[in-house]
């Protein structure tokens, strides 16, 4: 059985007895099928930018339409629920409701409100409580006392 290596470079196959094994100072073995690949790895080259390599044709999506077909995506299925002030029933006759009764249950709830505040503010009225009569204002602080009293 043969060990066949894969260029660090380009990705391509790498059979035995061909091709040049580098070294690196922290013992990383790097093999390469040509000098080409070798001279663009120690020039510090980016793979995903080089056209022909096997990084940049798996990045760019080259040469495997025949093998995987398009995933199919799940279509979302919509659902109606209630929520926390409403169940689904009063929500369906909600928006079944015309807008000529809508705007009539608006008016009807405006009216309730200004009666409503009408009688709050007449009960407010009529307790209105006489100012106590006291000596000279103080203020919280002198209350306290400190550096006040000098």
């Amino acid at each position: 059985m043969l060990k066949v290596e894969i260029d660090a470079f380009s990705g391509f196959r790498v059979y035995p007895s061909k091709g040049k094994l580098f070294v690196r100072g922290d013992s990383k073995v790097f093999r390469f099928a040509s000098s080409k690949n070798s001279s663009l790895f120690l020039q510090r080259k980016n793979p995903r930018k080089i056209a022909w390599t096997q990084v940049y044709r798996r990045m760019h999506k080259k040469g495997i339409t025949e093998e995987v077909a398009k995933k199919r995506s799940r279509r979302t299925v919509k659902h109606q629920r209630g929520i926390v002030g409403a169940d689904l029933a009063t929500i369906a006759a909600r928006r079944n409701q015309t807008a000529a009764v809508r705007n009539q249950q608006r008016i009807s709830a405006i009216a309730k409100a200004k009666t409503e505040k009408k009688e709050k503010e007449s009960k407010k009225a009529k307790p209105a409580r006489a100012p106590v009569a006291s000596g000279p204002r103080v203020s919280k602080q002198q209350m306290k006392g400190g550096k006040g009293g000098r």
